[in-house]
């Protein structure tokens, strides 16, 4: 069975085209600027080269409708019509409580995951547009929601409550969700897998490093705590959000720079982290190594500081779990950067960790680059999330 998988963002849409039985990728792609000036449809069937189209996309609708046209043109189209395509599967941002694994989707599934947009104003609304959009175009196509907050569910109430009065977590869910669960639960699925051992016998530690950045506990097969909060803004620093802080800052900024708390929020969101900390030098982290090895302060000081906070909760988690048998470095930064990898677990000594450094520079591949003598295993392992919706999506429909 073919599988699309969708992932709307607010002006954006990447999609994958896969085989569920063989898990092979049959063609991706990305439409960009949606709804803005220079649209441009970017498509790659598996073996093929890129085909890049500037067009029009006034909307998701107009993007979908674009990317089925790809898929079954005469000259470079995967399939035949749109029959071949067995379901789509959705990447959900935040589905609340409501959700602790995939479903299919439903009239009152929209309604669950609208009364979650409060939480996700960046991210829900996008993907419930995607959503939309493909129920229009392929009406009798299944469709599955697949939700990045569900893999954290099985966090104890210890870990996900705030110390903030009961009545708000009764009344309005002030909790901890988690994000980037999709991923968190494929890598550390995989990492069981290329170790060899039982999923349900291991406690790792994953490191999803990237813009977006999170880090998460899973002890015997659960997530049992993990770095992000209500909304993604909680834990490590980002490539512009703050992560922890002490929340009178808010206030402490507000009066000193006569600001409202949604300039504030603006500010905590989009003008801080290493962005903030390398004094607006760059959000990128490859701007950032490079300026690191070229001895500037201003990228030594934002990618120490980044390390340390993923030292640190690797620590916590280290011993909320009581132990820990593998560190795993995913995503765009954790997958690609050495430096990074090298900052990190050179605090980490107690644990027995020793690095191999020529598997440490290699990437692109499932690696274990720690020593075989290490104690606590270290590997990266190139997230897909895609992969992971087909799989959950075909789950469902099977």
């Amino acid at each position: 069975m073919n599988i699309l998988v969708i992932n709307c963002g607010s002006s954006s849409l990447k999609f994958q085209l896969i085989d569920a039985e063989t898990e092979v990728l049959i063609a991706k792609g990305l439409c960009e600027r949606i709804g803005i000036d220079g649209s441009q449809l970017v498509y790659q069937p598996a073996g093929g080269e890129k085909e890049k189209t500037v067009t029009p996309m006034p909307d998701h609708t107009g993007a979908i409708a674009l990317v089925l046209k790809a898929l079954t043109n005469d000259k470079t189209g995967v399939v035949k019509s749109l029959d071949e395509i067995g379901a789509v599967g959705h990447r959900i941002v935040h589905g609340g409580e409501k959700f602790a694994a995939s479903t299919m989707i439903t009239e009152e599934v929209i309604k669950a995951i609208e009364d979650c947009n409060e939480l996700a104003p960046l991210h829900n609304p996008a993907n419930l547009i995607g959503i939309d959009a493909c129920r229009k175009l392929m009406p009798g196509t299944p469709m599955v929601a697949v939700f990045d907050t569900a893999f954290h569910q099985t966090m104890p109430q210890e870990a996900y409550l705030y110390g903030l009065p009961y009545e708000y977590y009764e009344k309005y869910k002030v909790r901890r969700y988690g994000f980037h669960g999709t991923s968190h639960s494929y890598v550390s699925k995989r990492a069981a897998q290329v170790l060899g051992k039982a999923y349900e016998d291991l406690k790792i530690i994953v490191c999803h490093l990237g813009n977006g950045a999170s880090v998460s506990a899973v002890q015997n097969g659960k997530c049992i705590d993990t770095s992000m909060g209500l909304t993604p803004l909680e834990g490590l620093i980002m490539g512009s959000r703050c992560g922890d802080i002490d929340p009178a800052i808010m206030e402490f900024i507000a009066h000193k720079e006569n600001k409202s708390i949604d300039e504030v929020m603006d500010i905590l969101n989009k003008k801080s982290g290493v962005l903030g900390l390398s004094g607006d030098f760059s959000s990128d982290f490859r701007d950032l190594e490079d300026a690191c090895f070229e001895g500037k302060e201003e990228g030594v000081r934002a990618m120490k500081a980044f390390a340390y906070r993923v030292t640190k909760y690797i620590g916590a988690y280290t011993a909320a779990m009581n132990g820990v048998d593998a560190i795993c470095f995913t995503a765009g930064l954790g997958e690609n950067s050495p430096l990074v990898r090298n900052m990190v677990c050179d605090r980490l000594g107690y644990l027995g960790i020793a690095l191999d450094q020529e598997q440490n520079n290699k990437r692109g591949e499932d690696l274990v680059i720690s020593t075989p003598d290490s104690k606590t295993k270290v590997l990266v392992i190139p997230t897909n999330e895609e992969l992971a919706i087909a799989r959950e999506t075909y789950a469902l429909i099977k």
